[in-house]
């Protein structure tokens, strides 16, 4: 306590007015003088056992925060009935469970991170095994038509990676929160004909038939460029399941409350353990025959959540599968 140099100077000036005081009583009468004395050892005992207390509690304090800095898994904070020590108590006691917060999620996040570092390297290992396997091909083929066949796969292949690449960079990205969407007013018609237009000769190529119901006027808050691809991965997904000779039907519906965009296609669905982590990433399901690395649904996802917007997926009573797409007025 006495360590405290502002107690010190405290003590200090106290003795002086004390002295002062004592020798200003002696002078009026002795009896004075005495009472004042009295007085003053009173108020010195009383001040060194209220302030010793407050400073062993204070050393409680301190030692508990301690424990805190030390990572001490058993913490208890005992209450205080002593004002100012119980509100910062209190205080410390929100810090702990904030820092465990803040450790727990730090946590799961470096496993999540470490289990999707093990999924990124699976998913290229693959890839770029064939590759490999298609280059050693190449090497001992005479065939023309066979090496071009060859060369086409590869190709492919290598397309594919790169949109791996770019869409776990674009991920990335939007988990460190440095991507900064726009806020603008968007035409729903110029959003889905933005969204199409890359995806024509597919569906050409695929005899894929695709029909849009979108009414006039119909508009939504946000960066044109993500939902346009956010939709495009969307219709992509759709393309995949419906194969050839396939439909795909996308509808707006505009209303007071909120504006949605539906996207069903005529293909097999989801088993009902799909739909539970069918926006998770990596997830393919367990019967899939896709091509896909099940990152395009979770790039989808949080692009439009991050913009205020709901994706949900569920079976069409008719067979086939529907993506709805809402955003709140």
């Amino acid at each position: 306590m006495f360590r405290n140099k502002e107690i010190r100077q405290f003590m200090g000036w106290l003795a002086v007015i004390t002295v002062l005081f004592g020798m200003a009583g002696f002078v009026i009468s002795r009896s004075a003088g005495v009472l004042i004395l009295i007085n003053a050892g009173a108020f010195y005992v009383a001040f060194f056992a209220f302030t010793r207390a407050r400073y062993s509690s204070i050393a409680r304090i301190s030692e508990q925060i301690d424990l805190i800095l030390h990572n001490e898994e058993q913490l208890f904070i005992s209450d205080s009935n002593e004002g100012e020590l119980s509100i910062l108590q209190s205080e410390i006691t929100k810090m702990t469970l904030r820092i465990r917060e803040q450790n727990l999620r730090l946590k799961k996040e470096k496993e999540h991170l470490a289990d999707s570092l093990a999924d990124i390297a699976h998913q290229l290992r693959t890839p770029l095994t064939s590759v490999n396997l298609i280059l050693s091909l190449l090497e001992n083929s005479l065939d023309e038509k066979e090496r071009r066949r060859l060369l086409h796969e590869m190709e492919e292949l290598l397309v594919r990676m790169e949109w791996l690449i770019t869409a776990l960079l674009k991920l990335s990205r939007l988990d460190a929160g440095i991507v900064s969407f726009k806020k603008e007013r968007i035409d729903v018609n110029r959003l889905i004909f933005a969204a199409l237009r890359p995806l024509q000769i597919s569906f050409e190529l695929h005899d894929i038939t695709v029909k849009t119901d979108v009414p006039e006027g119909a508009e939504i808050l946000g960066d044109l460029d993500w939902l346009s691809e956010a939709v495009q991965n969307i219709v992509k997904n759709c393309m995949e399941s419906v194969g050839n000779y396939g439909q795909i039907e996308i509808i707006c519906e505009d209303t007071l409350l909120y504006t949605e965009i539906t996207i069903r296609d005529t293909g097999r669905g989801f088993e009902l353990e799909e739909l539970a982590n069918l926006f998770e990433r990596f997830y393919r399901g367990k019967n899939s025959k896709t091509s896909g690395y099940g990152i395009g649904l979770a790039l989808c996802k949080t692009v439009i959540t991050r913009q205020g917007g709901v994706i949900t997926a569920e079976n069409h009573s008719k067979g086939g599968a529907i993506f709805r797409i809402r955003f709140p007025k």
